[in-house]
């Protein structure tokens, strides 16, 4: 029987959905033209994009825990609901310079999670067995596993497939750290079946889940050490947004350790100690909770994989740009074999998978996993936002850039709004309007990328985003400003000189 604790009335209705203990496998289709191991995002949208293409085919899903995966039950929805209510606390902390004071204001913890769970209930039933039955798809819950080059076995059930697809996604890995398991942790998969609070919360890693989970508990009234191994948080990121959101965490009080090599964990009557050695110092902190946030594991132990000749490592399954991994037959899709590993990038993989699949045997072209143009956010205070190219990438590839950085302190809205922390940064190629990357640090980071992602995607340079009129004031103008300051890189001393007398006289 599956459960979520706390096993109340929001958990009751999730598992409902997503894997009703009452739940009948179906009697297997003779053949099925797709097979779909992994019901996260990439699966999900796997099977419903094959399933509602009318063209009758027979589509199998399995699923051996919850559907919906890591972004509805784990991920996704859960942190980001808690992260809207800790961004409330954030407010308050910032009130008093807006004219407000907001004293005695109590953070119910409870109520927190709580409404967490109604909301990942609520939203579960667009990822749940019967919902994707209706929609043609034969849904099996069970351990899904290879059993020969055409044939996965379920729940002592054979079904046999044209093709099939691996959609079995990550969990968070567990460091070989001594005391560790003896002691116990939370990973995403456990801290938000939490109900009360813990005083005192380690959070091991500093990459986009560690550090989003860290401000938000901190803010929700936990007392937090973040420990991580690089000497700055981030790594993967702009080093000035790393260097930002560092000083935000340290300014809302998080102890930020860093260049941290974690020895040991040891259960005291104090707590849980771990004892760890940053700039050759060895030293010790207790906690009540430690969270782990680095890195990920792929799903793919009990899938049998060498028995159809799929290759793999460490990081997962190995797939060519289409998506094919070395069984010609099989495809992979999401956490459990790409480098992106966000729901969107799931999604969008899932879609090139429904077209190499069942679309270019009959000569309609293939996609590739290279071509897509990804962005992707941390969800912290102010969140950080990336696409494209970073200046170390355009670097190492031999790219000649320039790049263009605009203060959101100099942005009319941020400075209106309270939120003048960040920038925009953009680069392109040299010589031209090629807009290579982008990073944002800003309040809502999340929502400006998109703009830019747009451009990239369409091959629209920064001169015609400089033509793009934005309503003002909004934090948006930072783009144009920062596609109107390429423009002016054009100009001669001529034209400058002309435009200066203008803005004289004018």
């Amino acid at each position: 029987m599956k459960t979520v604790e706390p096993m109340d009335t929001y958990n009751q209705q999730l598992i409902e959905y997503v894997h009703p203990n009452d739940w009948i496998n179906p009697q297997p289709a003779e053949l099925y033209d797709l097979v779909v191991i992994g019901a996260g995002t990439a699966g999900l949208v796997v099977a419903a994009g094959a399933a509602g293409l009318g063209l009758g085919l027979k589509v199998a899903l399995i699923e051996r825990h919850l559907m919906g995966g890591d972004c509805l039950n784990f991920g996704c929805v859960p942190s980001k609901t808690i992260i809207r209510s800790s961004r409330i606390v954030g407010e308050i902390w910032r009130g008093q310079e807006l004219g407000i004071r907001a004293d005695g204001v109590e953070i119910d913890f409870g109520a927190v999670m709580e409404r967490m769970r109604r909301i990942r209930a609520e939203i579960s039933h667009l990822d749940s067995a019967a919902r994707f039955k209706s929609l043609g798809v034969d849904v099996f819950l069970g351990d899904g596993q290879f059993a020969s080059n055409d044939t996965v076995i379920v729940e002592n059930q054979v079904l046999k497939f044209k093709k099939a697809v691996i959609a079995t996604g990550a969990r968070a890995a567990t460091p070989q750290i001594p005391g560790l398991a003896e002691v116990g942790y939370l990973t995403n998969e456990t801290v938000f079946s939490l109900v009360e609070r813990p005083r005192r919360l380690a959070v091991i890693g500093g990459g986009p889940v560690g550090c989003e989970l860290a401000q938000t508990f901190q803010r929700l009234g936990c007392k937090v050490v973040l420990l991580h191994r690089g000497s700055q948080i981030l790594n993967k990121e702009d080093l000035e947004a790393a260097v930002i959101l560092q000083q935000v965490l340290v300014k809302e009080g998080v102890n930020l350790i860093l260049d941290c090599q974690v020895q040991q964990v040891t259960a005291t009557l104090a707590g849980k100690t771990i004892t760890y050695i940053s700039n050759g110092l060895s030293n010790t902190i207790t906690v009540d909770e430690i969270l782990l946030g680095a890195g990920r594991t792929p799903n793919i132990e009990s899938l049998h994989l060498d028995k159809v000749g799929v290759d793999y490592d460490d990081k997962g399954v190995r797939i060519n740009d289409y998506l094919q991994t070395t069984n010609s037959r099989i495809y992979a899709a999401g956490d459990v074999c790409m480098k992106w590993q966000f729901t969107h990038a799931a999604d969008a993989a899932a879609r090139i998978v429904i077209k190499n699949t069942l679309f270019s045997p009959f000569g309609l072209g293939k996609s590739k996993l290279s071509s897509l143009v990804m962005p992707w956010v941390t969800y912290t205070d102010p969140e950080i936002a990336h696409v494209g190219l970073s200046a170390d990438d355009a670097q190492t590839q031999g790219i000649q850039f320039d790049t263009i950085k605009i203060l959101m302190s100099n942005v009319d809205r941020s400075i209106t709004d309270g939120e003048t922390e960040g920038f925009v940064k953009i680069i392109h190629r040299r010589g031209s309007d090629e807009i290579l990357g982008a990073t944002i640090v800003a309040s809502h980071a999340g929502d400006l990328i998109s703009e830019v992602t747009t451009a990239m995607v369409n091959k629209i340079g920064l001169s015609k985003l400089s033509s793009v009129i934005h309503p003002y004031p909004t934090q948006a103008d930072a783009i144009k400003k920062a596609a109107d300051a390429y423009r002016r890189t054009l100009l001669n001393p001529r034209t400058k000189k002309i435009l200066g007398l203008l803005t004289k006289f004018s």
